[in-house]
């Protein structure tokens, strides 16, 4: 599955960029995200439960940042299991500006699961992956002071 999409940001980039780094920020937004802690500079560990149709899934696993170019972009490759299987996910964040106080982050993912979760269907999924995305982005706005407009 894969996933894309532009958005305008009514913020500076510095604060876009550091929001993007800060745990506390980054563990509310991301929807039934339990647990979000620093391992290391580029490391977490997460705890996250997700619904998807009729089964309730709670993965574990870890974060890991690469490739970052400070205040412009970064990976985020994700790796998590559960008793519903595993999933396991590619993010790209490329941050520019539109101007001094508005930033346009694009981003780019891929993702896979298997297990369990593999056999409820790819159109479900694919529609809760969605969703997740819609609720990260609306939650991060929120979370960082800054009015948000989706443009892709």
């Amino acid at each position: 599955m894969e996933l894309s999409g532009e958005l305008r940001i009514d913020a500076p980039r510095d604060q876009v960029w550091q929001a993007l780094n800060d745990e506390a920020i980054l563990q509310a937004s991301i929807p039934g995200c339990r647990e979000l802690r620093r391992d290391d500079e580029n490391t977490f560990s997460a705890t996250v439960s997700v619904k998807i149709g009729i089964v309730n899934a709670t993965m574990k696993g870890r974060v890991t940042i690469s490739d970052v170019t400070p205040q412009v972009s970064y990976t985020l490759t994700g790796e998590g299991q559960g008793v519903v299987g595993f999933a396991k996910g590619t993010t790209r964040v490329l941050l520019s500006d539109i101007d001094a106080e508005t930033t346009l982050l694009n981003y780019s993912a891929r993702a896979e699961i298997g297990g369990k979760l593999a056999s409820i269907g790819s159109r479900l999924v694919d529609s809760v992956a969605r969703s997740m995305a819609e609720k990260f982005f609306a939650a991060f706005r929120k979370n960082i002071g800054a009015k948000t407009v989706e443009t892709a």
